[in-house]
């Protein structure tokens, strides 16, 4: 084996050990704006247990499988309150 291809190896081993590092911080920080996001849309009950649910590798795959089949969510999003709808005037 050459030195160049030992160097690649432990730059690439190098590479894998920061990466391994740095995935929990990017997951955390991808859960954090779901969350808020879901919470926002969905209300703070129905919202973080969706998104609980979703977090979980085998529940949550399981989940969105039988919500695609039934075409709905189990739970679904907040009806808006009357000062969020927009009027709709008629044209004549």
């Amino acid at each position: 084996m050459s030195i160049g291809q030992k160097l690649t190896r432990w730059g690439g081993a190098r590479v894998s050990r920061r990466l391994r590092r740095s995935i929990p911080i990017l997951g955390t920080a991808i859960a954090v704006a779901t969350i808020v996001s879901t919470v926002r849309r969905k209300g703070v009950v129905s919202g973080t247990l969706d998104t609980g649910l979703n977090a979980m590798p085998l529940v949550g795959a399981l989940k969105n499988v039988v919500e695609i089949f039934r075409g709905r969510d189990f739970f679904p999003d907040r009806f808006p309150s009357a000062s969020e709808v927009p009027v709709r005037r008629r044209v004549s």
